[in-house]
Formats: C-alpha cells, sequence, structure tokens
C-alpha cells in the first residue's frame, strides 16, 4: 500500500504540468499576454486604442490581458522618503532640516493618479508640497522656538498642511516627521546660554521662594508660641496656684515615697515639700 504514494505524487504532477502547458497554449492561442502583479503592488492598465483604463486595476497574482495592453506597477504600501532642506525663520537666520514623509497612494484610485501624474507623482506632487510647507511654517518661528519647546508644533503643522494639499490628488499622507534642526553654530551656543541662565534664574526663584515661606513658617510659629504664653500667663492666678497646691498635696500623700509635707507654709500658702531628693 506504500508503495503506490510515489506512484499518485508523480500522477499528481504530471497533471499539474499537464494543465499548465495547457494554459499557457490556450493564452497564447488566444493572443493574450500575463502579468504578474507581486505583494503590495497593483497594475494600471493602458491601451493605444483607449488610454488609461479608469475603472479596472491589476491586482496581485497572474494577470492575463492583450498583447497590446500595458501594465504599470504601482508600490501601494507605506513609503517613506527623507527630504534635507534649508528654510528660513521668523528672524531671517538659515535652519537646516531633515524632515521624512510617509505616504501611500489610494489603490483604487491608481488610474486616476497615472492619469494625472504618473509614476513620478512622488516627486510631481508629494516631495514639491511638502518643501513648500516645511519653509512656510519654519518661518513663522524663531531659532529658540524650533530648539526648544516648537518641534512638535512645527510637524503637525506641516502634516496638516501638506495633507490638505494632496487629499484630493489620490495619495494619502501617513506622517510628517521632523528628523533633525540644525541651527548656525554661534546661534546654538546662544540658545544654550541663554535656557541655562534660565534655568539658574528659576533655580534662584526657587531658593528665594523656599527660604520666604520657611520664614513665614518660623514667624508663624513664634507668634503661635508668643500666645501660648500670654494664654498661660494669663490662667497663671494666685487661686489657681493654690489649688494645683491642694492637687499636688493630695497626690504626694497618697505616695509610698518618704517626705515631708508643712501645709500652708510656703509662699501664697502652697505646701513645702521636704523629701530624700
Amino acid at each position: 500500500m506504500n508503495n503506490s504514494y510515489p506512484n499518485v505524487t508523480r500522477l499528481v504532477i504530471r497533471i499539474a504540468i499537464g494543465l499548465g502547458a495547457f494554459l499557457v497554449l490556450c493564452a497564447m492561442a488566444a493572443g493574450c499576454m500575463t502579468t504578474t502583479i507581486t505583494s503590495g503592488e497593483s497594475g494600471v492598465r493602458y491601451s493605444p486604442f483607449g488610454g488609461t483604463d479608469l475603472e479596472r486595476i491589476f491586482g496581485e497574482g497572474l494577470n492575463l490581458h492583450a498583447p497590446w495592453v500595458s501594465v504599470i506597477k504601482y508600490d501601494v504600501r507605506v513609503q517613506e522618503s527623507l527630504e534635507t532642506m534649508e528654510a528660513l525663520s521668523s528672524n531671517g537666520l538659515s535652519i537646516g532640516s531633515d524632515v521624512s514623509v510617509r505616504w501611500r497612494p489610494e489603490a483604487a484610485r491608481l488610474p486616476n493618479l497615472h492619469q494625472t501624474y504618473g509614476v513620478e507623482y512622488f516627486r510631481k506632487l508629494i516631495q514639491p508640497e511638502m518643501r513648500s510647507a516645511v519653509r512656510e511654517v519654519i518661518g513663522q518661528f524663531t531659532p529658540e522656538e524650533l530648539y526648544s519647546s516648537k518641534r512638535t508644533q512645527l510637524q503637525d503643522s506641516i502634516f496638516s498642511r501638506v495633507s490638505r494639499s494632496v487629499e484630493d490628488d489620490y495619495v494619502v499622507i501617513e506622517a510628517i516627521l521632523i528628523r533633525d534642526i540644525r541651527l548656525p553654530d554661534q546661534i546654538k551656543v546662544a540658545i544654550e546660554e541663554k535656557l541655562k541662565e534660565e534655568q539658574e534664574a528659576e533655580r534662584y526663584e526657587f531658593t528665594i521662594e523656599k527660604e520666604r515661606l520657611e520664614a513665614e513658617r518660623k514667624r508663624i510659629e513664634a507668634e503661635g508660641e508668643a500666645d501660648y504664653q500670654r494664654i498661660i500667663t494669663a490662667s497663671l492666678t494666685s487661686q489657681f496656684l493654690r489649688f494645683k497646691g491642694i492637687e499636688a498635696t493630695q497626690q504626694l500623700a497618697n505616695s509610698p515615697n518618704s517626705k515631708t509635707v508643712i501645709v500652708g507654709s510656703g509662699e501664697d500658702g502652697l505646701p513645702l515639700i521636704l523629701g530624700g531628693q
């Protein structure tokens, strides 16, 4: 029974080869050609008799078409390009930048993209719009803002402008990323010194505020202590002291320690306590 497996395998291979040869012969007999579209690609059909086919797109796999039909392949996956450029800041200084853009063509509208811009649509459409947006947006900021806190805002503004510019041109902008901002060396040093001085000033202000709060705490503490002393002093009347003396006498009388208590012999009639200590 096991010996039948190789025979079955050979039979299947022969059938597959024969079927493939039959299909090729049929295609040749019908005057057709084949184009293979690989993963992540789509194909646009063009015929000299009808121009660009705006209705039909070739998808991945083997596609049959007439010999006079050309198939133009497009990568429909997300793509990225890094652009290095110079722009002027709001005060006229030259700012270098590395900006990358991620995009993809709209697969369903590839024929329209091909008819309008062709396979070099990035160079004709996306690249000019991105460069224009970068120069325009950088021109709204000072070098200090670009160097420190405004990079995210810069990135978002460029993305918004480029996206709006190409939204009707069959392309989707996925992201705009600021890779690097380069300032003239003397400007960079000046900004770093300024930031350092600002940090020192903030630290100094923090120290002053800390000392002020500590002084305020001590003042409140002293006022509370003074109020406490006034209250205690006002409450130490002769009647109060006599009352506390009587309490002390009663407690001493109940104590097991040896002592001598002379009641009424102290100043203001308070008891005198004579003990072993």
